[in-house]
């Protein structure tokens, strides 16, 4: 019987398979210059950057009820009348403020000293009601930098603060649970993390609300946690808020189809529109848009952050026969600021117009009456404090 050779397999070794497609030739395959409906969809990356953030979003938390609280939820019923009476309402407004705390002589400190010398402890009524948090209370990844990034820096401002979450605040579960921890308790009261500062939590319903006051609703919304651009519905984030918004719009334009006229205010992190730092949120605003059609029912004015800066920005729409002229103003640079912004400038027949830009650091506020609406931004240094844009929309 033959034996079998002993000699080695000359059998080649398996090489690992290649991917089909191989390695890309940059780091996103979206880096071509064919427009994006003409580009083939490609498996797992899509037909453009967007698919890809928008499939790295985050789910929306739930709320707690229909969304809503009242300024007598904010600050009690005895304050919120006694705020009604002077007829006028004051808000502080602005975001982007978490700065690590081995920076904490920074702006953001200056700018909360300079906010906090609005409050007259003799007049508490003419004070600002509360400070409205445009969203990145928190940008280091250790949610126990809440003690250092928000409460040392706020110990000594007087006011409540009402806030939406920014995308820092939102890009990881553990973040988003800390603000629903700090912002949307079930009741007001001093968390072990603030330690020896008395600064209560906030009983928000959730990361988006709307707030009925004297004078002004406030429409809150979540726009998740890109960096950019901003979303309030879609894959992800589901359906709810969108709906949400619809709902919550329908009942404010019936309020006001009974002559129950307030300043209507939205409030998102990402900017629908921005000259520097970010670009605009333009399927952010498309998604409010389309709420606002349907319920026939614009914002007078609205406020976001994101981009370290101020900015205004005024839009003409079309509305029952009407032009509603709503300023869109940024105000992101309460503790980041300085960042580069853009020359403001109008073109015959821009829609909206570039009106002002600020690049520094500071604030906004806004005073609401029954018959307008006057925002002021201030520009804030270490050695003063200055009004560097105002604008009063008639509220007819």
């Amino acid at each position: 019987m033959a034996q079998k050779s002993s000699k080695p397999s000359r059998k080649k070794a398996r090489r690992p398979k290649k991917s089909a497609a191989g390695p890309l030739r940059f780091a996103h395959p979206y880096f071509d210059t064919t427009p994006p409906a003409q580009r083939r969809k490609r498996p797992v990356y899509g037909q453009r950057m967007l698919d890809h953030i928008q499939g790295s979003l985050h789910p929306i938390p739930a709320i707690k009820g229909d969304g809503l609280m009242s300024l007598a939820d904010v600050i009690g019923k005895q304050n919120a009348d006694a705020i009604a009476a002077t007829d006028q309402i004051t808000l502080h407004i602005a975001g982007d403020t978490g700065v690590p705390e081995t920076d904490h002589e920074t702006l953001q400190v200056i700018v909360a000293e300079a906010m906090a010398k609005d409050y007259d402890a003799q007049k508490p009524q003419t004070s600002p009601a509360f400070f409205l948090h445009l969203g990145d209370v928190l940008y280091g990844p250790n949610p126990a930098a809440y003690l250092g990034e928000f409460y040392r820096p706020y110990m000594h401002y007087p006011g409540k603060i009402v806030a939406i979450p920014g995308n820092h605040d939102g890009e990881a579960d553990a973040k988003m649970a800390a603000f629903q921890k700090y912002f949307c308790a079930a009741s007001q009261t001093i968390p072990p993390i603030a330690g020896s500062i008395f600064r209560q939590t906030m009983n928000q319903p959730g990361v988006y609300w709307c707030l009925d006051a004297p004078f002004v609703q406030i429409v809150g919304l979540y726009s998740n946690s890109a960096e950019n651009p901003g979303f309030i519905s879609g894959g992800k984030p589901g359906q709810k808020q969108k709906q949400w918004l619809v709902g919550t719009l329908k009942a404010c334009k019936a309020a006001r189809d009974k002559g129950e006229r307030k300043a209507l205010l939205f409030a998102t992190h990402h900017p629908p529109y921005s000259s520097g730092g970010h670009s605009g949120s333009t399927t952010m605003l498309a998604d409010i848009d389309d709420a606002c059609k349907q319920t026939g029912i614009w914002p007078d004015a609205f406020f976001s952050g994101h981009a370290h800066s101020i900015q205004r920005y005024t839009r003409s729409v079309q509305v029952g026969g009407q032009t509603l002229k709503i300023p869109y103003i940024v105000s992101g640079c309460g503790g980041h600021g300085g960042q580069p912004v853009g020359k403001p400038g109008t073109t015959a027949g821009s829609n909206p117009t570039f009106d002002f830009a600020y690049e520094g650091w500071g604030y906004t506020k806004a005073e609401i009456t029954k018959k307008a609406l006057t925002i002021t931004s201030y520009g804030v240094d270490p050695t003063s404090k200055k009004q560097v844009d105002s604008v009063t929309i008639k509220l007819s």
